[in-house]
């Protein structure tokens, strides 16, 4: 990408003045950065949530107001025994030991996904930060946990089917418009990514978001996860304010 320093990418990006409200990352390569360096799986994770932490301080710096990580899917269940088990360790750890600095920088955290098959103690842990976190005002960090887009979506129709049966109760249900949808979903309350990064060079959603991510501008980079840095996402932000979101008009229509 650009070979500008990491302080010109910064300030390039806040004069252009386009900047992502929501980013959404799949965090890729983890075990393939541990792997190319002798260590064990659960080392590329532990470095993993360092560069998650990076971007979280990163992003209300050129105004970011929403992040969302995928930190765990519901396919990641079917990995070995013994990762999920350290993986669920990981996770309680980083909670913990992050929740105060969450506090102090008026970060505010939101968990979408099922958090009931998780663990007691990572679960109880999620509950009392975002308890915790929910009247903070600044960088919304959005963690999904044990999450599936096609899960998401089968459980908003089924919301709404409930919700209809006491509507036909007293008149007449509205028609479900997407907004009626939406509000439905995990993410009712916050904004569609505006950009979605993923790492490891792999071009595929995995089941992320995957009504959300209908409009959202999509870079993949080679980089491992692990690698991501301030200078990564700087990148990234500058490859997507040269991009022109037309949302399905034409470009003469945008210059009007």
């Amino acid at each position: 990408m650009s070979g500008k320093t990491e302080t010109a990418l910064k300030q390039q990006i806040l004069k252009q003045g386009k900047v992502p409200r929501h980013i959404a990352f799949i965090m890729d390569g983890n075990g393939r950065w541990a792997h190319r360096r002798g260590l064990p799986r659960i080392a590329g994770h532990s470095k993993g949530v360092k560069t998650v932490r990076k971007m979280v301080e990163t992003g209300p710096e050129i105004g970011v107001e929403v992040m969302t990580f995928y930190t765990f899917s519901t396919e990641n269940w079917n990995r070995p025994r013994f990762e999920v088990s350290a993986l669920m360790e990981l996770l309680l750890d980083s909670i913990n030991n992050e929740l105060d600095d969450l506090k102090k920088n008026d970060v505010s955290l939101r968990v979408i996904g099922d958090l009931s098959a998780l663990p007691v103690g990572p679960r109880e842990a999620m509950k009392r930060a975002m308890l915790e976190t929910v009247n903070n005002k600044g960088l919304k960090l959005v963690l999904a946990l044990n999450y599936s887009g096609r899960r998401e979506i089968i459980q908003a129709v089924n919301r709404i089917i409930e919700s209809q049966k006491l509507i036909e109760r007293t008149a007449t249900p509205d028609p479900i418009t997407e907004e009626v949808f939406s509000s439905f979903l995990d993410t009712a309350d916050i904004p569609d990514p505006d950009l979605m990064i993923r790492t490891s060079g792999e071009f595929r959603l995995s089941n992320f978001l995957l009504y959300q991510l209908a409009y959202t501008e999509i870079i993949v980079t080679d980089k491992y996860w692990p690698d991501f840095s301030r200078q990564s996402l700087f990148e990234c932000i500058a490859e997507y304010q040269q991009r022109e979101r037309r949302f399905g008009k034409t470009s003469e229509q945008l210059q009007k």
